[in-house]
């Protein structure tokens, strides 16, 4: 099993002058810890889970492009970009662009889109559901024929490129990973069926029947659509809260749990058919949070949903 890390809170004391230096620090310890990758969200608002939209938000690919700088082998990406904040062919260079100066570890994570208010607040187009959807399936058409070195025209009911070039190419071959967040049974895990390599599910909310239904689903589709269940990534996204012995309530108010109870958590999303947890962390700018984080990634290596 690999671990990743999504940083979605950045109003840390001090700023914004010391968002770059904490989240630098972040980034290295999240890789010195041994996890396999650092998201962040792509939002322009704080979202109202976390908090008020006045809250501290970086835009994601320049915070990635700046943690790519910090950190040398951890893979980079958001989790996930809105189909509705960027043209497709712009999207397709940008992510291109952070998979080249990271040395080839850029994915593309990307939904529907869903925060009404951050559209309307800046400006933003929010279409209807079904025109998002529409859209997100043209977007990945349109990113994997970049990918594939092929700038003929594309035409599609929402976009039409005379000639989309990609140069220069992503370094990742055949192209950066794409991740699909979300579990929608009918549009959404069809889609990661016939286009991802990744899906994202939560695993808080599901209840212990929900995640192995919204994979029994993601298989019915692999199989309808003649791809192996196998080749896509198994993803959840997971609210951690860590201590030595487990005991306590963090500042946030969450439980701690000790790394052996952590272990055992994960064990049975492996057995439920996760193949990468996805952490949110309670203390994820405490550095002596990032030695049990290597204890964890130590012990849940060898777990295995294949």
């Amino acid at each position: 099993m690999r671990l990743g890390l999504q940083v979605s809170y950045f109003s840390w004391p001090g700023a914004p002058a010391s968002i770059g230096p904490t989240f630098g620090r972040i980034a290295r310890d999240a890789e010195g810890a041994g996890l396999a990758s650092l998201w962040v969200m792509d939002h322009f608002f704080q979202i109202s889970m976390i908090g008020p939209p006045e809250l501290d938000m970086l835009e994601g690919y320049t915070a990635l492009a700046f943690a790519a700088g910090q950190t040398s082998t951890i893979e980079l990406g958001t989790l996930v970009t809105g189909v509705t904040y960027r043209h497709p062919g712009l999207l397709a260079k940008t992510v291109t662009t952070l998979d080249v100066l990271s040395g080839g570890r850029a994915w593309l994570g990307i939904g529907a889109a869903w925060n009404e208010e951050e559209h309307r607040g800046l400006g933003v187009p929010y279409p209807s559901t079904r025109e998002r959807f529409e859209r997100l399936e043209e977007t990945l058409q349109i990113c994997l024929q970049m990918w594939a070195g092929d700038d003929s025209p594309y035409k599609g009911r929402h976009h039409r490129l005379e000639r989309p070039l990609n140069v220069p190419q992503c370094l990742r071959r055949p192209h950066p990973p794409i991740l699909i967040g979300g579990g929608g049974e009918k549009k959404t895990l069809r889609l990661v069926a016939q286009y991802a390599d990744a899906c994202n599910l939560f695993d808080n909310g599901l209840g212990p029947e929900g995640l192995p239904r919204k994979l029994d689903v993601l298989r019915r589709h692999c199989e309808e659509v003649g791809r192996d269940y196998a080749d896509i990534e198994k993803t959840v996204l997971a609210r951690v809260a860590l201590s030595r012995d487990g005991s306590g309530t963090a500042p946030s108010g969450e439980p701690y749990a000790s790394v052996d109870e952590t272990v055992e958590r994960f064990g049975r999303l492996s057995a439920a058919g996760v193949d990468t947890v996805i952490m949110g962390l309670a203390d994820d700018t405490d550095e002596a949070t990032y030695q049990l984080v290597a204890a964890l990634a130590r012990q849940v290596e060898p777990l295995s949903a294949r």
